[in-house]
């Protein structure tokens, strides 16, 4: 090195390395939130097909009790609420919510005897 010569970068390497470390951090997070939110989402289409197979259940006669009440018992054990919940002759059709990073998510199943077109 020249004697004398400017060393003004001396030290510019740890702002570059701060300011990387932040956006993979930042990335990083992202990623976990949206992660989260379809890990809900998978968990929110299984509450609601428990709840239609359960409502079901109740509708063609194998379990005791009323369709609805039995769906909206199945969606709350799974963290989720029951919005909707239809009979169509002996077939079910229900609807869950839940929140999910602030919005509201909402899924639906339908279950009974299998169509004999």
């Amino acid at each position: 090195m020249l004697q004398g010569a400017a060393t003004s970068d001396h030290g510019a390497g740890t702002p570059l390395t701060v300011g990387l470390i932040a956006v993979v951090c930042a990335a990083g997070l992202a990623m976990l939130g949206g992660a989260q939110a379809l890990a809900r989402g998978q968990q929110l289409s299984a509450a609601a097909d428990a709840a239609a197979l359960a409502a079901a259940d109740v509708q063609l006669g194998w379990v005791a009790g009323e369709p609805c009440d039995v769906a909206d018992q199945i969606a709350l054990a799974h963290a989720a609420r029951l919005v909707e919940c239809r009979g169509e002759g002996l077939t079910v059709v229900v609807r869950v919510e839940a929140g999910i990073l602030g919005m509201t998510i909402s899924r639906s199943a339908r279950a009974g005897p299998p169509d004999t077109r």
